[in-house]
């Protein structure tokens, strides 16, 4: 078994091993593809029929939440199952490190096992063994599920699962439907905000009877959560949450009612710090690999490696315990979903068939399931881009909005998804009433102003939507602002989250050279030289841009960043708010917005950009 190794690969690295088999990190030697390769002892036909259940299972899931599966090989030393392989660590190992989450990056973690979870609930699948290992924390923050070792259809009895996360049903050999997972991902909830498990006694037969009888522990919960660990841990299972989508939707009602609209944000950005101090556990840095492009949510672009699975956890655990788990807990399967593979890797792209379908090959010994299912199509593929428009009186800012226009999207495969990216895409338009309508409407003696918005769609797919939100504003009363900013947003369709500049720009490019670079690719012009005017004084001229202007201000939410990155088809443009700077030969005025759109070439700023980001925009 040690010697064995399939074809087409080169082994980089070993991730784990145990009693049950290895799991190494290879590379495909025609494109450099980096994979995860679970190599597994096969010691009698039961042990072969769980690994095919685990494909099959991973077979029947399409989701970027969701650990994706490349290749089956069976042979007369063994089997293999060749995974996707990116950069991160599970959480259980994130959690072994910092005891503790905070709440917001807790939500995060669970909104994006949810996420993957709904997707396996949508096509019948029940997981049946969620827990901290599991689950992957990527360095952009965005969690992913893997290992459907001891998944099963909804309905079917079973009394496998992690014991401290099973559900009552569970323990007492009943049918386990997806409200199983809801319980066991509201223990790992719990696990993740208190620094312990809701269940802890020593005993399997105590801990049994904890999960059937004893209370779900609400006490020392933070109280705008416990609605959530309350109807998620309820020994009913027709009490909980029907499934992960019905639990995925609450929790993003509860979290913003709680932590504001931005609490998804402020929780990736903090589980990305968590995960950030555990970086010398990634298995392609440690190993000097690079992520594939597109590979995951755009930020890091990271998920995990396929490991763990193959020690003592069992031959189809990908991440359960003993050697394996242990050595690489930080090496997960990742959730990427469908890779956009650049042109130097496209090889790969045409042998990643994703799961166990029919025998197509059976020479040297050597059996190879490939899928009969065609691979996915990008995120935005019958995806549609269109406007909406609002119309609303606000009397409580002395605001009309007329004609709010706001970009949406219909025909996502995931409705969780389409869900989450409509509302990011609705963000704008909410924040321009909050910054342009008057705080106390008493003070304009019932006088309204008047706020329309433009939609200009930039970027229609197939991973991103870029929108720029432009405002018409005439006010009624009150003082007038010095700056009328524009809004843009842009979207990842995979995980219905919107970037930030981090997500957007190296480090380096918030440097002085960096931004130097950025005010040199500006086109000369009119607006330029305005601007330029605007930043110059006796001691020279200064650079409008610095990293700050780029992120909201803390002490004004409702504010956009004064630069905005725009994606369109043809060219980056590169939104800045301009100030009443005097005298000028296009002078603005209250009803237009007084922000600058400078267009720029991509090739002149494609390298301040993030690799993966700079993956996903147009070559032109």
């Amino acid at each position: 078994m040690n010697d064995w190794k399939i074809a087409g690969f080169r082994e980089v690295r070993e991730l784990g091993a145990g009693g049950q088999g290895r799991v190494v990190l290879a590379e495909h030697e025609k494109s450099g593809f980096p994979v995860a390769v679970k190599y597994v002892t096969v010691r009698s036909d039961g042990a072969l029929a769980m690994l095919r259940h685990e494909a099959a299972m991973l077979g029947r899931v399409s989701s970027p939440h969701v650990a994706r599966l490349y290749r089956l090989v069976e042979s007369e030393h063994g089997a293999a199952i060749v995974m996707e392989a990116v950069d991160g660590a599970s959480l259980k190992a994130v959690l072994a490190e910092h005891g503790r989450l905070d709440p917001l990056a807790a939500l995060t973690v669970l909104k994006g096992s949810l996420l993957g979870l709904a997707a396996a609930h949508a096509v019948g699948v029940v997981h049946r063994d969620y827990k901290p290992a599991n689950v992957v924390v990527p360095a952009d923050g965005c969690s992913k599920l893997i290992d459907f070792g001891v998944a099963g259809t909804a309905g079917s009895a079973s009394g496998s699962g992690t014991p401290a996360y099973m559900a009552p049903e569970q323990w007492r050999g009943l049918q386990a439907d997806a409200s199983a997972d809801v319980y066991a991902a509201t223990c790992v909830f719990y696990e993740c905000v208190m620094g312990e498990r809701p269940y802890r006694a020593a005993s399997a037969p105590a801990l049994r009877a904890e999960h059937l009888t004893r209370p779900v522990p609400l006490e020392d919960f933070p109280e705008p959560l416990r609605p959530l660990l309350a109807r998620g841990m309820a020994k009913n299972p027709a009490a909980r949450q029907a499934d992960a989508a019905e639990f995925a939707a609450e929790l993003e009602e509860v979290a913003t009612a709680a932590y504001g609209e931005d609490w998804e944000r402020r929780g990736v950005r903090a589980l990305a710090a968590t995960a950030a101090g555990l970086a010398m556990l990634f298995p392609l840095a440690a190993a000097g690999l690079s992520a594939p492009a597109g590979a995951g949510a755009a930020g890091a672009g990271a998920a995990g490696t396929a490991a763990g699975g193959a020690g003592a956890g069992g031959a189809g655990g990908a991440g359960g315990g003993g050697a394996g788990g242990a050595a690489s807990g930080a090496a997960q399967t990742s959730a990427g979903g469908a890779a956009k593979v650049g042109a130097a890797k496209a090889g790969m792209a045409k042998i990643a068939l994703a799961v166990v379908g029919t025998v197509t090959a059976a020479t040297g010994g050597v059996v190879v399931y490939e899928s009969t299912r065609p691979e996915p199509e990008p995120a935005a593929a019958g995806v549609e881009v269109t406007l909406a428009s609002l119309n609303r009186t606000y009397p409580d800012r002395a605001l009309d909005l007329q004609g709010g226009q706001y970009a949406q999207v219909t025909g996502m495969p995931d409705a969780s998804i389409q869900t989450s990216v409509n509302k990011a895409l609705r963000v704008p338009l909410d924040q321009a009433v909050a910054f342009y309508g008057q705080p106390d409407g008493a003070a304009c003696g019932g006088r309204a102003s008047v706020l329309g918005t433009r939609a200009v769609i930039g970027l229609r797919g197939p991973d991103l939507v870029s929108v720029r939100y432009v405002p018409r504003f005439q006010r009624a009363c009150g003082e007038a602002e010095d700056q009328y900013p524009g809004f843009v947003v842009t979207v990842d369709l995979r995980t219905g989250r919107a970037l930030t500049a981090d997500d957007v720009f190296k480090p380096s490019a918030f440097t002085e050279p960096g931004l130097q670079r950025l005010w040199d690719g500006i086109p000369d012009g009119a607006e330029k030289q305005q601007l330029a005017r605007g930043h110059s004084g006796s001691g020279g001229f200064f650079l409008p841009f610095r990293r700050d202007t780029w992120f909201p201000s803390p002490q004004r939410p409702e504010s956009p960043p004064w630069t905005q990155p725009f994606f369109r088809e043809q060219r980056f443009e590169l939104l800045h708010v301009g100030l009443s700077f005097g005298a000028s030969s296009e002078p603005f005025g209250l009803n237009r917005t007084s922000t600058y759109a400078f267009p720029i070439p991509y090739a002149k700023v494609r390298s301040l950009f993030r690799p993966e980001l700079a993956a996903l925009l147009p070559a032109s």
